[in-house]
């Protein structure tokens, strides 16, 4: 059933909770509670989410691969199932990571294997353009959902029993909850105060693009740390790689720089030759990195998932999976809230902000870490950091342990 279609000309909107912002995060939260039994309404900016790639293009190889690639983790895996959407997948777009290898500057390396750790795979690697397709062919088809797009947000007034959203439009929608999905720069974050700390810059911008290759990558996710840079291939299907580099501002500019040709040597000569020759098949883009630290996700009616409630570096593969869990949470909290049928009551959402912090704080002084530490030329931290790392890949019980948080 298609989500009913309203008119500038209606009166105010009501709603048990309005989620701002469509993309992965924020559609995943809205499928998950499309059988809570609350009124929900989703506002987008955009007009709707790229269509897949075509299957019946006669040549696979030149199929447009979007450029922006997620590293699925076998838990958000579950939670997308559990939200109807991993079934509108195209499996020939989904790869399987079976083993990571990571490598210091000195030889140093670090090996992980599904098989090894008791689980079918690492993780999924698979594109946003077809999980956003995904999560918005279950949208398109619950009862309980209003989908306002394209719609941008005008105005945000939050009271003592609802908050008030108005629209650039004109309309104007009453909820008891307004989530903010609206990514980094968050207007809902911005509007209610939650956006008063300062995000710390990398320094990097993480420059993106696809390859094929001229070896098989089997499965393995590749990544290295080096002196100027951390470098990450991941698999894609076929002989196809997604490449993630995080480099100074400086060296992504040379790199946006380069022809293709001269970019696939580049990244061949950096990966040390381990998948041959390279050929574009995305041309690169580049975006700047940052860390932002909020010492809460929620406010009186007010809840922020995903990039909206923290930023972090990619080089774990974790964001969107960090986000994954935000949304998670907050539908745990939501359905157990037993004799409190206000969705958007202060207490409830201090439970969904004390339930998340610890992950979040762990995973954003992880990722920190590990960049200061390998982006760093002193040479006894450089000696110290590789001989941890193959101390690391010695201690079979020690790789578990590590790599138990990011199957979740």
């Amino acid at each position: 059933m298609m989500p009913a279609i309203i008119s500038a000309q209606y009166p105010t909107m009501e709603f048990d909770i309005v989620i701002v912002g469509g993309g992965l995060v924020g559609a995943s939260l809205a499928a998950s509670l499309r059988h809570s039994g609350l009124a929900l309404a989703l506002v987008e900016s955009q007009c709707s989410p790229a269509l897949p790639a075509d299957p019946e293009l006669a040549d696979p190889e030149l199929t447009n691969w979007d450029s922006r690639i997620y590293a699925i983790s076998p838990g958000s895996r579950r939670y997308l199932e559990e939200a109807g959407a991993w079934d509108h997948l195209a499996t020939h777009r989904v790869a399987p990571v079976e083993e990571m290898r990571v490598f210091g500057d000195a030889d140093a390396k670090l090996e992980f294997s599904a098989y090894e750790m008791g689980v079918p795979e690492l993780a999924c690697i698979l594109e946003n353009r077809e999980l956003q397709h995904a999560l918005w062919q279950v949208l398109r088809q619950q009862d309980d959902l209003t989908l306002l797009h394209p719609a941008r947000c005008a105005s945000l007034n939050v009271g003592k029993d609802s908050a008030e959203l108005a629209l650039q439009d004109g309309r104007s929608i009453r909820a008891k909850l307004v989530v903010g999905a609206d990514g980094r720069d968050s207007w809902v974050r911005n509007q209610v105060g939650l956006g008063t700390s300062t995000p710390v810059d990398y320094r990097q911008h993480g420059v993106v693009a696809n390859f094929t290759t001229e070896l098989p990558h089997r499965g393995i996710a590749y990544q290295w740390f080096q002196p100027d840079g951390i470098l990450a291939l991941l698999p894609l299907p076929g002989n196809r790689v997604s490449m993630v580099w995080s480099v100074s501002p400086e060296k992504s500019a040379e790199l946006l720089a380069l022809t293709h040709e001269e970019l696939c040597a580049k990244v061949a000569a950096a990966a040390r030759h381990t998948l041959g020759k390279m050929q574009v098949v995305t041309p690169a883009a580049a975006f700047p990195l940052r860390l932002l630290v909020l010492p809460q996700i929620s406010a009186p009616r007010i809840a922020l998932i995903g990039d909206a409630a923290h930023n972090m570096h990619p080089l774990a593969g974790q964001g969107v999976n960090t986000g994954f869990r935000d949304a998670q949470q907050l539908v745990k909290t939501l359905l157990e809230r037993g004799g409190c049928a206000d969705c958007g009551d202060a207490q409830l959402l201090r439970r969904y902000d004390r339930k998340r912090k610890e992950d979040i704080y762990s995973m954003q002084a992880t990722t920190y870490g590990l960049k200061h530490l390998f982006n760093n030329d002193d040479p006894i931290l450089r000696k110290l950091r590789n001989l941890g790392m193959d101390a690391t890949n010695r201690l079979t019980p020690l790789k578990k342990l590590l790599v138990q948080h990011a199957l979740n």
